[in-house]
């Protein structure tokens, strides 16, 4: 039987998934109608990743849609969405976090800008602390959170971890609830901040959290632009609270011209590049999962609607 497969996508990535769809798909021994325009109603799986809103009512006989994105927010805010919703979980959106976090982790602990930033001639040989006396905290230990926690232990910096509910990660300190964040934020002389966004983390790093955070902390955001009162956040740079921000989403994007934070000396914007989806690994989970509903098992990545990842 061949399944239609609507792929609700910006028209200029059409071109690029199409392949690397079409080879996942056969891969898996799925016979695949793979099209742009399939009538709603003779849809049996929507791949998602669009620009702008789109009504899902039509699509009255799809099982699944598959989004290419970590985030949800945006999808599941749709009220024509009837249909279960996967959120998209793959190594390169992992290995990509992974690297983005790692890197600017090393970079401030590092001090690298000390050196690169030089405007006179000067030797000032200041070793930086080891790893080991470093603390990092990671707000948000899904999927991304507990690779980006996890690596940087494993490079022997002193990680914690917070998430709304209990977890338990080797050579990670987990804290939770309520109680547990304002632990894991006095532990985080650098901050990285990895949850969803959700009316519960709504400008969650807010006056009152920078407050509880070492003074002269970095924050990195390569989560939400949402999780961030950023005038909170703007007045704690320039009191000195924190030291630093490298920022790679935002609550719009692309960030305007005007915004303070392109002209702010201690921020460092990144145009939302900290993970990226890969045509060529994404694919294999989209394939998995039709794969998995045809065979009438729960495909991977299932959105809770009612808490919003």
């Amino acid at each position: 039987m061949t399944l239609n497969v609507q792929m609700l996508l910006k028209p200029e990535a059409v071109g690029t998934w199409r392949p690397a769809l079409a080879a996942a798909f056969a891969e898996a021994g799925l016979d695949v109608a793979l099209a742009t325009d399939h009538a709603p109603d003779h849809v049996d799986y929507v791949i998602y990743a669009p620009h702008g809103a789109v009504d899902l009512s039509d699509y009255t006989r799809t099982k699944l849609v598959q989004g290419l994105w970590a985030g949800v927010e945006t999808i599941i805010a749709n009220p024509t969405l009837t249909q279960p919703y996967a959120r998209m979980v793959d190594d390169g959106l992992r290995e990509g976090m992974v690297e983005w976090v790692t890197g600017h982790v090393l970079h401030h602990h590092l001090g690298i800008d000390a050196h690169i930033q030089r405007t006179t001639p000067e030797w000032s040989p200041v070793a930086p602390p080891l790893a080991r006396d470093r603390r990092v905290t990671v707000l948000g230990l899904g999927e991304l959170g507990e690779a980006c926690a996890t690596a940087l232990a494993a490079l022997n910096f002193q990680v914690a971890g917070w998430s709304r509910s209990p977890k338990r990660i080797a050579n990670v300190t987990c804290f939770a609830g309520d109680d547990g964040l304002a632990d894991a934020l006095a532990h985080g002389e650098i901050l990285v901040l990895l949850l969803p966004a959700t009316p519960a983390t709504e400008s969650i790093l807010n006056d009152r959290a920078l407050a509880r955070m070492p003074k002269g902390a970095v924050v990195l955001n390569p989560g939400r632009g949402a999780l961030i009162d950023d005038d909170a956040l703007l007045t704690a740079l320039d009191a000195g609270q924190v030291a630093h921000a490298t920022l790679d989403t935002f609550r719009i994007e692309p960030l305007p011209k005007e915004h303070p934070y392109w002209s702010h000396p201690r921020v460092t914007v990144t145009p939302h590049i900290a993970s990226e989806t890969r045509p060529e690994t994404a694919s294999r989970i989209v394939a998995d999962n039709v794969a998995r509903v045809e065979r009438g098992d729960t495909p991977r990545y299932l959105v809770d609607k009612s808490r919003g990842y």
